[in-house]
Parts: C-alpha cells; structure tokens; sequence
C-alpha cells in the first residue's frame, strides 16, 4: 500500500514538475515580447499618411492594415489565454516535446511561406487612426507582458488548436509575439515596394 502510494506521489510531482515555468523561459518570452514591440514601433514610426495607407496591389494590405491587424489579433490571442487555455485543465499526456513546440511556435508561426487568411473579427477595417493603432497596440502588448510576468501556471494549461498541436499557456503567449513577427515582415514587405511613397 505505501509503495503504491509512493509510485502516485512521485508521478504527480513528476507532473507538477513538468508543468513549472522555468524564470529563463519566462525571460525569453518577455524579450521576446519586448523585441516585437520594439519592432513594431520602429517599423510604423514617422511614417506620412500616404505611406501608412500605400497598398501593393488592392488585394493587399498597407502597414495601416497590417498594424491594425497586429492590434486586434493581440487582444483576440489573448483572449483565448484567458478566456480558454488557462481555464482548461493540465493535459493527461503531452505527444510533442514541450522545448520541442515552444520552437515550432517561434519558427512556423512567423513563416510567412505559410499562408493564412485572416478571420473575420482580425480582418482590418480603419478602426482607429495611426496614432490610435498604435496606442492600442501598446495597451494590449502591456497587458500581455504584465500577465506573463505574474501568472505562475502557464505551463499547467494547454487547449488543442487547428494546427493539430496543443499548446500550452505559455505557448500561446509566444504564438502572440510570433504572430506579431509574421506581421511585422510584411510591413517590411511594403515599405520595400518599389512604388512605396517616398513621403
């Protein structure tokens, strides 16, 4: 009996373990964070309002378009962190290494060879101005940091997505500041554009 109970205990430290957020991953995703929203405001700083809404070709976005993009997505990813993956329970098994999906997340998910369209609800509409969109961006990108640096159990919370992968709290946090990275080279994308405004 006490031997079957040790073999219970030890799996559920081993568990619990598992599930800790290490301080150096809590540190990666805080500079990750910090470095995308630097990138953010290098890349829509100074910008005149013909270069903010200068578009490629009509079924492409401008940077206003991508920003506002950025924006929105932020509030909608993290939504699903609160709303969603840290009210699901620990997952019973893990099928990929968690190491191992923290890279995908920060590898694919910026990969913009992969195309995706945009749900409706992140469809950019010229919500807000180009002060505004930024300032909105700013707001959400402090909120999710101040989350990340205050909330213990990232790791004890995963939800499965539409890209046959679970990902974890701490997983979707990244998945935020990667999906902004993907974002962010598309800006750079127009603003290379030969026919881009000079002013």
């Amino acid at each position: 009996m006490l031997k079957r109970f040790l073999i219970v205990l030890l799996a559920t430290v081993c568990v619990a373990s598992a599930q800790t957020l290490t301080q150096a991953e809590r540190d990666r995703a805080i500079n990750h964070l910090q470095t995308t929203r630097k990138a953010f405001l290098d890349a829509t700083k100074g910008l005149s309002e013909a270069q903010w809404n200068f578009k490629q070709a009509p079924d492409r976005w401008s940077v206003a378009e991508c920003a506002e993009h950025i924006a929105l997505a932020e509030d909608f990813l993290f939504k699903i962190v609160t709303d969603q993956v840290m009210k699901a329970p620990a997952p019973a098994e893990r099928k990929e290494d968690i190491k191992t999906l923290d890279q995908w997340v920060l590898t694919a998910i910026p990969d913009r060879t992969n195309k995706a369209k945009a749900p409706e609800p992140l469809v950019p509409k010229a919500r807000w101005s180009s002060k505004d969109t930024v300032q909105h961006f700013l707001d959400s990108r402090a909120t999710t940091l101040k989350f990340l640096e205050t909330t213990p159990d990232l790791r004890a919370h995963a939800i499965d997505t539409p890209m046959g992968k679970t990902l974890d709290g701490y997983q979707w946090i990244l998945f935020i500041s990667a999906h902004s990275e993907r974002h962010l080279a598309q800006i750079k994308e127009v603003k290379a554009d030969s026919n881009f405004p000079k002013q």
